[in-house]
């Protein structure tokens, strides 16, 4: 879907961001982009959405050169920014039209609405002002704007940033799905486990360059030295539940999941027989894999970017 080659590009005061470089996003994945704060993530994203372009190189999508094919390629392409893109004072509904109203090789325009506003849940919403809406409805709305042209290339960044559990949820199901009817997502998000939960490849980019890409289970399988472990259940956990632990300290909580490293493998059963205690019905389990959190930090560093 994506073929990036040989790609050069620096801003105006000569600030190299790519240099040499080269990145392939297969048709029908669900691609994960990560990397600080500052690693070319948003730029990377400017130049495959047409806004920069590049000194040299190539960037083709669906074997089209994107330079002499703008057009018509972006006419099947959508980008979702982490800023929300819509107008405040109007109405869910009068911004769907609006901006379906700004693509020509619509159709059925309003189908493509209906759709939209089904799979991002806004049926109820569709007559109140998007600038009242709560931070997670707003996210959705702004999915749901991305999704008016039916693209075949999906940009996602940081979509689920800021908002509530339930809509986040409610989001990542719904990107779920599209990748599952044969939308082609290119994924960046901060947040590890939505990495993981989601995608079946990733690359980690630093300084305008790939660290480490591939497959993502081959890549997290590739060391099992470790004691790290990864749960899921089928509803939230409560630290009341778990903090008996002699190793509580070690765990990390995020809704239905708990992960971290143990000292060995008994305390891995002790935590199972924890959470089973309380009710938990377990529905996946991982032990001795790295966690891409953990590949992650090995493969940049723990300082704070700005």
């Amino acid at each position: 879907m994506i073929s990036i080659h040989n790609l050069q590009f620096a801003y105006s005061d000569n600030e190299v961001i790519f240099n040499d470089f080269n990145l392939e996003i297969e048709t029908g994945s669900l691609f994960g982009l990560i990397g600080p704060n500052g690693a070319g993530k948003s730029t990377l994203i400017s130049l495959i959405t047409g806004l920069s372009a590049a000194q040299s190189g190539s960037i083709k999508i669906d074997g089209k050169e994107l330079s002499s094919a703008r057009d018509e390629l972006l006419a099947n392409l959508s980008s979702v920014p982490q800023e929300y893109a819509f107008y405040p004072k109007l109405t869910v509904q009068q911004n769907l039209n609006f901006f379906c109203r700004l693509y020509k090789n619509i159709q059925q325009p309003e189908m493509n609405i209906n759709k939209a506003i089904k799979l991002t849940g806004l049926m109820d919403y569709q007559h109140r002002a998007a600038g009242k809406l709560s931070g997670g409805l707003k996210r959705r709305l702004n999915l749901a704007i991305g999704l008016l042209n039916k693209p075949a290339l999906l940009i996602l960044d940081e979509p689920t940033v800021g908002i509530d559990p339930q809509s986040r949820h409610f989001i990542l199901a719904a990107i779920k799905q599209l990748n599952q009817e044969g939308t082609t997502i290119l994924y960046t998000s901060h947040y590890m486990e939505e990495i993981e939960g989601l995608c079946d490849t990733i690359a980690v980019i630093d300084h305008g360059k790939i660290l480490l890409s591939g497959e993502l289970n081959k890549l997290l399988s590739s060391r099992t030295d470790t004691n790290n472990f990864h749960i899921q259940t089928q509803r939230a956990i409560r630290k009341n539940e778990i903090e008996v632990c002699d190793f509580y300290e070690k765990l990390n909580i995020h809704n239905n999941k708990i992960d971290g490293e143990l000292d060995t493998s008994e305390q891995l059963t002790e935590l199972l027989a924890l959470l089973q205690k309380s009710g938990h019905k377990i529905e996946q389990v991982d032990f001795g894999k790295q966690s891409l959190e953990s590949m992650y930090f090995a493969l940049t560093d723990r300082a704070v970017r700005e």
